[in-house]
Parts: structure tokens; C-alpha cells; sequence
């Protein structure tokens, strides 16, 4: 069974709900996703409003992916950039997949989801993300199309002495 993809859903309870629920699930399963574990809810619940508050003036978009039985299971954010020499490129951010669903090829879905997204919106011409080295995250981004184009040595400090690298990778997305 596939995922069902959804741009720009309307955000009601049941939606924001299952965007901490997700969340709270990624971060406390490893993901690097803006926490280390453990969180609770009321620990990520001030980054979705954030988040949807964001998408609400417009600044980024929320993609969505439903599993069969219509809970929320995996998401990205395409946040647009504002100043007027970066508006050919976005940024992807917030990437998750729920634990209970990782293995089943949903990862590869949301990017490909998310690419078509990107390449929906006007004068959009690549994706740019960062993730956390030592996570191997990379790798799968790169198995996606993704290729790194910079990398800051230790500026992500997990925990203290655990410091990792952020990498930033770029997916152009003109055809040849």
C-alpha cells in the first residue's frame, strides 16, 4: 500500500494533531528533526504552530502524505525563500516518515512528492535541505538525487561532547 499525498492541506485538529503526534514519534525514534530524545508533545507542539503559522502568510508550504487508513504518516515543509536573489530555490525542512511505516519505500515517495511539489510552484528551479551527519541520512538524500554542495564541521551539538556536522545538500530540478 502507497501513501496518498496532499499539498497544502487544510489544517483543522485532526491535522495538527497528527503533525505532533508524527513529530513527537520521529524525534523520540532518532530522527533529527530538531530534538533529541526523549520529547514529549508539549515539547514539538510550539514548532508545528510555528510551522502552520508560517504556512498560513504564505511563507512555506506543508506536503502531507496519508497512510491507508488516513492518519498522518509522513510530511515535508517547503519553505520559500523571501530575499529576491534566492527566489529560484526552496528549502525542504521537517522531512519524517512515521517509524511504524520507515522500510516501506514511503521515504523515496515523499521526496519524489515533494519534488513534484517544488516543481509545481513558479520560477522554483531546486531544493535545498540540511540534515545531521553521523545519522546517515546523507546517504538516502543522495539516493534520492540529492548531492552535498557544503558541510559545517561540528554545528550541530546533540548532546555535549556529540557534536555533528550540518550538511546541506541541493536537488536541482530542470530536466534534461
Amino acid at each position: 500500500m502507497s501513501l496518498t499525498f496532499e499539498l497544502d492541506p487544510a489544517v483543522d485538529r485532526t491535522l495538527h494533531d497528527g503533525l505532533v503526534a508524527l513529530w513527537t514519534d520521529v524525534s523520540n525514534a532518532g530522527g533529527s528533526v530538531g530534538f533529541v530524545p526523549p520529547v514529549t508533545a508539549d515539547d514539538v507542539r510550539p514548532e508545528v504552530v510555528k510551522h502552520l503559522s508560517a504556512m498560513a502568510e504564505g511563507r512555506c508550504r506543508l506536503l502531507v502524505g496519508y497512510d491507508e487508513e488516513g492518519a498522518v504518516a509522513a510530511t515535508a515543509f517547503l519553505t520559500l525563500n523571501t530575499h529576491r536573489l534566492m527566489r529560484h530555490w526552496l528549502w525542504l525542512y521537517t522531512v519524517m516518515v512515521a517509524p511504524g511505516h520507515q522500510g516501506k519505500g514511503y521515504g523515496r515517495d515523499l521526496m519524489a512528492a515533494a519534488a513534484g511539489a517544488a516543481r509545481g510552484i513558479d520560477g522554483i528551479e531546486a531544493i535545498r535541505l540540511t540534515c545531521r551527519g553521523g545519522t546517515g541520512v546523507d546517504r538516502f538524500y543522495a539516493s534520492c538525487g540529492y548531492k552535498e554542495v557544503g558541510r559545517v564541521p561540528d554545528a550541530i551539538r546533540v548532546a555535549p561532547g556529540d557534536d555533528r556536522d550540518d550538511i546541506i545538500m541541493l536537488l536541482p530540478l530542470h530536466q534534461y
